[in-house]
C-alpha cells in the first residue's frame, strides 16, 4: 500500500545520537527470545502479498519460525482484503494475524471488534521505535491495534537511465517538464509512461501525489476525511491535469487501452523487462524489488528514480502507505500471534527483507546498512527524517467500499476516467456519490 522530503540523516553516527546506539551497533532488539517456546505452534498469516513481495516476506515468516520454532503458513488474499477476511471469519478459519495495506480497513476490523489490542510489549516497542503517526495510524479510538511493519514511498517515478540519456533528457522537477520530457523520450522510440489501470489502486496513487501538491495538504486531509466533497474544484483541478497524461496517447504505453490490460508487475516488466515499451513507470519505492528480483536490474544503475515533481506551484508531494500486522480475535493462536506482532517490531525482523530489496521500514531502530543499495538506503533515511510529516495514501485511509475494493468505488471511477478522460466534473461527481456511500456506511 512510500518519500523524498527533508534534508537526510547525514550518517549511521548521527543516527545514533538521535534514536539511541541500537541505530547502527550492537546486537538488534528482540521480542520473544530464540527459547523455541513456540516449537509445534502454528500460526496462519493473510496479506496482499505475492510474487517477489511474498517470497521475500516468506524470509521474515521463516526467521521467526528459527526464533520461537513456531510453523507458519502464508494466505494471500488478493486486493480485496476486507471481503476475503470478512468471509473467512463467518467461515470459522479466521487466520491469526492479516497484514492489513489501508487505514480504512484496518479502522473497520476494529469497529466490528474482530481485532485484539497489540500487546504492552508490543506497544511499548512501537513507542520506542517509530515516530508517533505511525502508532496514530494503527490506533482506533486510542487503542494500538496495528503494527506498521512495511512501509513505501509513494512519490517516486522509475525510470530506465539508458531511455532517458538516448533521449538526451534530465529527470525533471514539475509535472509539466515530466510530460515535456515524456514527449521527448516518445519521440526517440518509447513510450513515456507505463501505467498499470488493471489495477486501481496504482490510480488512486497518481491523483493523490497531484492533489496532494496541487491542493496542498489541508485539502488533502479535509478531502481524506471526506470533510470537504469530492466535487470540490481542486479535486476537479486534480483530475483536469491528471486527464492531460492519461487522454495522450503518445505518452501511455499502449494507449488507454493499453494501460487498463496491464497491472502492476507488468508495469514494470514494461520498463525493466528484456523487451522494453517505454521509459518510465510512476508506483512507489517497491518498484525497486520487482526490477531487481524479476528483471535483474541493478538499482542505482539500470533503474533509479527521481521524486514526483511538483505541480502547478505546489510543492513536490509526499505520500506514504504500508501494510500493518493485526491480530484476530477469532485466529486459533493469538498468543503465539501476540509473539509474532512482537518479533515484528524488532529492527532484526526488518532487516530480513531490507536485505532482500524492495522494502522499507518505518522503524528507526534498524540500521540503515541493512538496506542492499544506496538508493534504497536513501530513501529509508528521508521515511525516517520525516518523522510525523508523512502523509498516508489517501485511498487507503478511506472506507474499504470506496478506497480499497476492486471493481468499485475510487478505483474504478478512476479506470473509467482513464479510459475516458473528457469530463473531470462528471467523474467528480462520481467520486463524491460513491464516497458519500461508502462513509455514512
Amino acid at each position: 500500500m512510500m518519500r523524498r522530503r527533508t534534508p537526510l540523516l547525514a550518517s549511521c553516527t548521527a543516527l545514533a545520537l538521535a534514536l539511541g546506539a541500537t541505530a547502527c551497533g550492537g546486537g538488534p532488539v528482540s521480542a520473544g527470545g530464540g527459547d523455541k517456546s513456540l516449537d509445534g505452534q502454528t500460526i496462519t498469516v493473510a496479506g496482499v502479498w505475492s510474487g517477489s513481495e511474498q517470497k521475500n516476506f516468506q524470509k521474515v515468516l521463516d526467521a521467526f519460525t528459527g526464533k520461537t520454532g513456531a510453523k507458519t503458513q502464508f494466505v494471500s488474499t488478493g486486493d480485496n482484503v476486507s471481503t476475503v477476511i470478512g468471509s473467512k471469519i463467518e467461515g470459522g478459519k479466521a487466520p491469526d494475524v492479516v497484514m492489513v495495506p489501508q487505514v480504512g480497513v484496518l479502522q473497520q476490523f476494529a469497529k466490528q471488534g474482530w481485532l485484539e489490542p497489540l500487546s504492552k510489549t508490543a506497544g511499548a516497542a512501537v513507542d520506542a521505535n517509530y515516530a508517533s503517526v505511525w502508532r496514530n495510524y494503527g490506533s482506533v479510538d486510542g487503542t494500538l491495534y496495528g503494527l506498521y511493519f512495511k512501509a513505501a514511498h509513494k512519490s517516486t517515478v522509475w525510470y530506465s537511465p539508458e531511455a532517458l540519456d538516448q533521449a538526451g533528457v534530465e529527470p525533471p522537477t514539475t509535472y509539466d517538464a515530466m510530460l515535456k520530457a515524456g514527449h521527448t523520450v516518445a519521440d526517440s522510440g518509447l513510450a513515456a509512461f507505463s501505467v498499470a489501470g488493471q489495477d486501481g489502486w496504482t490510480l488512486t496513487d497518481w491523483f493523490e501525489n497531484i492533489y496532494l501538491s496541487q491542493a496542498g495538504p489541508e485539502k488533502y486531509d479535509a478531502l481524506a476525511t471526506h470533510r470537504i466533497k469530492w466535487t470540490d474544484p481542486t479535486v476537479v483541478e486534480a483530475l483536469t491535469t491528471l486527464g492531460k497524461l492519461f487522454k495522450d496517447k503518445q505518452l501511455i504505453a499502449g494507449g488507454q487501452k493499453g494501460a487498463l490490460n496491464t497491472d502492476f508487475p507488468g508495469s514494470v516488466e514494461k520498463v525493466f523487462g528484456p523487451k522494453p515499451q517505454a521509459g518510465m513507470v510512476y508506483e512507489g519505492d517497491f518498484v525497486a524489488g520487482v526490477a531487481k528480483d524479476q528483471f535483474g536490474r541493478k538499482i542505482g544503475e539500470d533503474a533509479n528514480f527521481f521524486p514526483f515533481p511538483a505541480v502547478g506551484g505546489g510543492k513536490a508531494p509526499v505520500v506514504s502507505g504500508g501494510d500493518a500486522a493485526v491480530v484476530l480475535k477469532d485466529g486459533k493462536n493469538r498468543k503465539a500471534a501476540m509473539r509474532f506482532l512482537e518479533y515484528l517490531t524488532t529492527p532484526e525482523a526488518s532487516a530480513v527483507w531490507a536485505k532482500a530489496g524492495g522494502f522499507l521500514s518505518p522503524n528507526r531502530k534498524l540500521d540503515l546498512s541493512s538496506y542492499g543499495d544506496d538508493v534504497t538506503r536513501e530513501t529509508a533515511k528521508s521515511l525516517v527524517a520525516a518523522g510525523n510529516s508523512v502523509r498516508f495514501d489517501m485511498s487507503d485511509q478511506a472506507p474499504a467500499a470506496f478506497g480499497g475494493t476492486k471493481g468499485a468505488g475510487e478505483w474504478k471511477i478512476l479506470q473509467d476516467f482513464l479510459r475516458d478522460p473528457s469530463d473531470p466534473k462528471g467523474t467528480a461527481a462520481e467520486l463524491e456519490s460513491a464516497a458519500a456511500k461508502a462513509y455514512k456506511g
